[in-house]
């Protein structure tokens, strides 16, 4: 059993939002001085950052993108060189754009539904709900709704289709002013978002506030052990504050009162993990001992264990390596190699490793919001997916690994001249 989960009541240590982290350095859970580097990328620009093309001769700025682990509470972090409200106040990501992470928010919502016997007198709330691509499931099942999105462009999405949306960030102020307005949440859901936030222990306290006293808290997130075991060092950009393990999770959110009662592990994003919560004092809800494995596997993995963390900053370059070695030799037999997508895990990859249009001529994305715009730092130019059919390329390299079944399946049509895929994550796969 993890100890600092089960402490007694009278040694534990409440953290609120009044413990100070720093952008210089400072862990973000525990304010321990940050020393020990897990993967250093280098210069980048903001991963969606996207460059219209009468601006490409601008300048841009780029960002220090280290990642760091805490050697006290062993969370993987990076520091804040811009906020949330920079990042996220117009953001160019839709959610709905994802065939199959649509299908993933429909089976969810049917899951919870009958899970928790949410009916028409349930309030779900979603943190971070972006274009209502979740909660139009849960309008549609006439369960009641709410959505909470910073990004004011995105939340206009949601709007427009009768989801009752907040435009607002997520935390202590947000949930004191919704819960005196008479808001209690039964389920809160709070998907690819617990990542994004600087100031986790503001984040956290708003849930405590917000959830009713029998309700239940699901995050889902990036798996921290994936991204260890499988060297996704893609998925590492300015947006994403944090990289959680459920030991690190687990016990952030006992220091605020909740308590995980269970957990299930996802394919979603390259492996997620969706973490189930709920009041501590709420005993309906029993441990599943599923809970237990995991953080075993993840102790026996050696995510406590210093020494993981830099044998996997080694590996980072040899990939990065590997990688320039395949569109070089590409480049010298004369073969055309583009990109299928623009999402915030390709243009990590692409600025880390130096690569332009001159070894990768233009990507292709299914968004209207990316055509025609220009990746940022690389400037490498976004089209519409037809262009691959005009170009014919050799090599179409899958930039969302994560979605590579979805794009094989809709671009086989690459076979008829002979074009192949390619995924760079672990390594090179011709495929």
């Amino acid at each position: 059993m993890d100890n600092l989960t089960h402490s007694a009541p009278h040694n534990r240590v409440h953290v609120h939002s009044s413990i100070p982290y720093s952008s210089t350095g400072a862990c973000r859970l525990c304010a321990t001085p940050l020393r020990r580097s897990v993967a250093d990328l280098g210069l980048s620009p903001l991963a969606n950052s996207f460059i219209k093309p009468e601006l490409q001769n601008t300048m841009e700025a780029f960002y220090p993108l280290h990642a760091f682990v805490c050697e006290k509470c062993f969370l993987v972090q990076l520091s804040e060189f811009e906020s949330p409200q920079s990042i996220f106040g117009d953001y160019i990501y839709f959610s709905s754009y994802s065939a199959s992470w649509l299908q993933h928010a429909k089976r969810y919502v049917a899951q919870q539904r009958a899970r928790f016997s949410l009916n028409t007198e349930s309030l779900v709330v979603e943190i971070a709900s972006n274009d209502g691509y979740l909660l139009q499931y849960v309008k549609d099942a006439g369960i009641r709704s709410l959505g909470i999105e910073p990004a004011a462009n995105v939340a206009e999405i949601a709007i427009a289709k009768g989801i009752p949306t907040e435009v607002a960030f997520f935390g202590v102020q947000t949930a004191m002013r919704l819960k005196g307005a008479g808001y209690a949440a039964d389920l809160m859901v709070a998907n690819n978002v617990v990542a994004h936030v600087p100031d986790l222990h503001d984040f956290l306290e708003g849930f405590k506030i917000l959830l009713a006293p029998g309700g239940v808290i699901t995050f889902e997130f990036p798996h921290l052990l994936k991204l260890m075991q499988e060297y996704q060092f893609d998925t590492i950009y300015h947006e994403h504050f944090s990289y959680i393990s459920l030991l690190v999770i687990r016990r952030a959110l006992f220091n605020h009162g909740l308590r995980v009662f269970d957990v299930e592990q996802l394919p979603t994003h390259g492996g997620s993990l969706r973490v189930y919560a709920t009041h501590e004092e709420n005993t309906t809800l029993q441990e599943n001992p599923a809970v237990n494995a995991l953080c075993m596997e993840e102790r026996e993995f050696g995510l406590e264990s210093l020494d993981t963390y830099d044998q996997f900053s080694k590996s980072v370059v040899n990939i990065k390596c590997n990688i320039l070695q395949f569109l070089i030799d590409a480049h010298h037999n004369g073969k055309v190699v583009v990109g299928y997508g623009a999402p915030a895990k390709g243009n990590t990859l692409l600025n880390y490793c130096g690569v332009g249009p001159e070894l990768l001529s233009f990507t292709v994305d299914a968004s209207p919001h990316k055509q025609n715009m220009l990746l940022p730092g690389t400037r490498i130019p976004v089209l519409a997916p037809d262009a691959i059919r005009e170009k014919k390329p050799d090599f179409v390299l899958i930039l969302p690994w994560n979605l590579k079944n979805e794009i094989i399946d809709t671009m086989s049509y690459i076979r008829e001249w002979g074009g192949k895929f390619v995924t760079s994550i672990p390594g090179i796969e011709i495929l």
